[in-house]
């Protein structure tokens, strides 16, 4: 009898040449072609590849969870031979009732969002055991949840943009139950233009509980991320959870959801390979910038659809990188940016400007008539912190306004002459004020591994 080919076999020898092929530049296919075929290998290698071969999704895929991977023995709660392939880390939580805080936020997301996502997060579990949670703000609590960059105190660090995207601790350890987060992760909600909050804490939420990493190539606990939606639990997952705990003590009143929020379907998923299909990047020394704004205590820099972004004047790993993967649909050549109190972010291209919350965009395009500025556009923008109510500073050519975030229309008295900011040039490039004094910018370089060199006025 003729034995049936091993199509996960043949996947396998199949992503293998894939490596080969990407390892020798993809000289087999014109610069043309190389979305597209990234594309087809994307769709091939999302279509099975066990979580097993650790080897080869380590290659493909490096954005992972930090929790080591134990070697699995076996928990004794086979039946008939069959062999559960979820993994207990051997302790659970001795209550149901557990309560959680957030004591630090990534840059990118709005703190409510955030507190949104997490609450979801944790209904994943609570759906399918009788376990509850509950945030709360201040006092002693079972789970922490930080976001961390590097060395945080736990010997276990992060490695800034992709590589390890988390980790959690077992229940009843010295740390247990906490939460960190890479602070320097490209975190989004709901799509996959970087790491999404609600996948990443989902996993680390079934560590905390008391998981270990799945087997199951398609598990929630598997170690490598992988962008799904909807967000589901595989039957292993819930198999491993309901070990520990039990099923919900009131079923007809519980309904395990998929969350789906409204994400573009017609992208495929990324496991880590895109970077080998995007476009070259512009050179990082020797260039001007459409614009520069200070975004989260941190500086951005604009130029085409490249954003520079640079923490203690020195630029982050990961850049320059495409603007669309912190706001999807910012414009190319933005003239001016700002962040207002709320933690909005507001954009500016010719005539017109857009809002971002966080990075969803909530207004826009809409005319920049409306605001009381002319519609020929502006220059710079800048948030002025010496005023008693917060002021937007609007700059072109030889003017300046006066922009009142109360009335969301420029004051009636302006504009006025630049000359009033005695030794500033005019037609100015982009302007920010730091921590210490303001500093406007008309000319900017990013020298290479030296930060960021300026000319200040």
């Amino acid at each position: 009898m003729a034995q049936e080919p091993d199509y996960q076999d043949h996947r396998r020898g199949l992503a293998q040449l894939i490596i080969i092929i990407l390892a020798f530049d993809m000289v087999l296919f014109t610069s043309s072609r190389r979305p597209y075929m990234c594309g087809v290998i994307l769709t091939l290698l999302t279509s099975g590849l066990e979580s097993s071969d650790t080897g080869l999704m380590a290659f493909l895929n490096p954005r992972r969870c930090g929790v080591p991977d134990l070697p699995q023995q076996g928990n004794g709660h086979s039946k008939q031979n069959r062999q559960k392939r979820f993994v207990i880390a051997g302790d659970r939580w001795n209550k149901t009732d557990l309560t959680y805080k957030i004591v630090r936020f990534p840059w990118q997301l709005s703190k409510v969002k955030v507190q949104r996502t997490i609450a979801k997060a944790v209904k994943v579990w609570s759906d399918v055991t009788p376990l509850t949670f509950t945030e709360v703000q201040e006092g002693g609590v079972d789970i922490i949840i930080d976001f961390s960059r590097y060395w945080h105190g736990d010997n276990l660090p992060f490695d800034g943009p992709g590589g390890v995207l988390a980790h959690a601790f077992y229940p009843r350890t010295p740390r247990a139950g906490n939460v960190h987060f890479d602070y320097d992760e490209m975190w989004t909600i709901g799509n996959n233009k970087g790491t999404d909050l609600l996948q990443v804490a989902a996993h680390e939420f079934g560590h905390a509980l008391g998981l270990q990493h799945s087997t199951v190539p398609k598990s929630l606990m598997s170690p490598y991320y992988s962008f799904r939606y909807p967000l589901s639990l595989a039957e292993d997952d819930k198999q491993g959870i309901q070990y520990l705990y039990g099923r919900p003590q009131h079923t007809s009143h519980h309904r395990y959801e998929h969350f789906n929020q409204n994400i573009e379907t017609n992208e495929l998923p990324t496991i880590g390979l895109l970077s080998l299909c995007e476009p070259l990047q512009p050179n990082a020394c020797d260039t001007d910038f459409d614009a520069v704004s200070m975004i989260r205590g941190e500086l951005f820099f604009f130029k085409s659809k490249y954003v520079w972004r640079l923490r203690d004047q020195y630029l982050q790993p990961g850049y320059p990188a495409l603007a669309s993967r912190h706001w999807w649909g910012i414009p190319d050549h933005i003239d001016a940016a700002f962040e207002d109190s709320s933690g909005n972010f507001w954009f500016f291209q010719g005539a017109r400007y857009w809002i971002y919350d966080g990075e969803n965009q909530v207004s826009g395009p809409k005319f920049i008539s409306e605001l009381g500025l002319s519609a020929n556009g502006i220059e710079a923008a800048l948030k002025w912190a010496l005023e008693k109510n917060e002021k937007i500073l609007f700059f072109k050519g030889s003017d300046y306004w006066r922009f009142n975030m109360n009335t969301n229309h420029v004051d009636n008295i302006y504009p006025s002459s630049i000359n009033d900011w005695r030794g500033i040039p005019h037609n100015i490039d982009g302007t920010f004020q730091d921590e210490y004094d303001l500093l406007l910018h008309w000319k900017y370089k990013l020298l290479q591994n030296e930060g960021l060199k300026v000319e200040k006025w």
